[in-house]
């Protein structure tokens, strides 16, 4: 959605850029080839905020790692070794429906559905947990090289963050690592990349202790929005524990967003840049 950058040239500059190939070619000099001449930047990705449509109830205990619908079926992966659950929530009430914890105490992370699945990805335990939703009992463990943060379907592939500026591509069914992206924000590196929503072919990602959330093109690794949600949770007062990390695509523009440790979860709607 960021505004395109005009490729035109003014004569002026036309003719410049003609004498200083002359010269380059008369020094010894070869002229650039078009493989070689670098990009025009785009412009710096626009920022928008939240617009709160509802407030909805949370667990003020869910350690938030990923949140996600399935139809209108909200599940939840929480953290923290020992604590750490997959859960389904009623999406009015917030209410725990159904909670079963990983094996062996694993450190619970971000989560996606896969038809009748659930993948859960693990902190620093070196698995990927499948999970049958139905039942919600564990499937399989896949060995996952590096950490595991945030995960999120788009149809294909499944795409995972590991705390880096790197997205990582995943086989749906085998958990095998297909591929990779470097995601930048206005040229530069962006890590802390958490809590993932795969949506319209883009990538949401949270920002790890950050009030903002980020839109990537996952074709490029560029980021082409910003949501600054600050003040979403008005009584966070710089609580770095209770950080915004969830959420789930509703329908069109609108999404639930929430927090580690929120009491709320905030249905809002996220308006396109102009």
């Amino acid at each position: 959605m960021a505004t395109a950058l005009s490729a035109a040239k003014t004569p002026q500059i036309v003719v410049s850029s003609l004498l200083v190939l002359a010269a380059a070619v008369a020094c010894g000099g070869s002229a650039p080839t078009a493989e070689s001449s670098p990009a025009e930047a785009p412009g710096p990705a626009p920022v928008i905020k939240p617009v709160v449509l509802k407030e909805i109830p949370h667990d003020p205990t869910a350690w938030t790692q990923g949140l996600e619908f399935d139809g209108p079926t909200l599940y939840e992966g929480t953290g923290i070794a020992g604590q750490s659950q997959i859960r389904e929530l009623d999406p009015d009430t917030g209410a725990v429906r159904r909670a079963a914890p990983p094996p062996d105490d694993y450190y619970g992370e971000g989560i996606t559905v896969v038809g009748d699945n659930i993948w859960e990805l693990t902190w620093r335990d070196g698995v990927a947990v499948q999970w049958d939703k139905n039942t919600l009992a564990p499937v399989r463990e896949i060995p996952v090289d590096g950490e595991g943060w945030g995960l999120c379907h788009d149809g294909e592939r499944l795409i995972r963050s590991d705390g880096t500026d790197l997205l990582r591509f995943h086989d749906p069914q085998t958990f095998a690592e297909t591929g990779s992206v470097r995601v930048t924000r206005d040229g530069h590196p962006l890590p802390m990349l958490n809590e993932l929503e795969c949506v319209d072919g883009k990538v949401w990602a949270n920002v790890w202790q950050t009030d903002m959330i980020v839109r990537i093109d996952p074709g490029t690794g560029r980021v082409d929005t910003v949501v600054d949600a600050t003040g979403l949770w008005s009584e966070q007062g710089g609580d770095r524990q209770k950080v915004l990390n969830g959420i789930a695509h509703i329908e069109g523009d609108e999404y639930l967003l929430t927090g580690k440790f929120w009491p709320s979860m905030y249905r809002v709607r996220l308006d396109p840049p102009a």
